[in-house]
């Protein structure tokens, strides 16, 4: 199965869900960018690991940094639903 540059997306869609159950728990709201950015980072390098086709890194180090912004991006994410629904 051909992921290619929608992998990358994929990392950012499942932090975000790491996010909203981190928000439905009973874990204090502040820790949710850094569970999103270390889901991220742990998705980014298993990407890596295993092969996925056109995923944006070739070393472990670039995957993390890839897989880390993207699983922040999540949180960016939910700011911008936030910011759009909020009258």
């Amino acid at each position: 199965m051909e992921f290619g540059i929608a992998g990358v997306a994929a990392i950012t869609v499942i932090a975000y869900a790491a996010g909203l159950l981190v928000h439905a728990g009973r874990i204090n709201n502040k820790w949710i960018p850094v569970i999103c950015g270390v889901a991220g980072i742990i998705l980014g390098i298993v990407a890596l690991a295993t092969g996925m086709p056109d995923f944006p890194a070739t070393d472990y180090l670039t995957a993390a940094a890839v897989g880390g912004a993207s699983g922040l991006a999540a949180t960016g994410m939910d700011q911008v639903f936030k910011q759009l629904t909020n009258k």
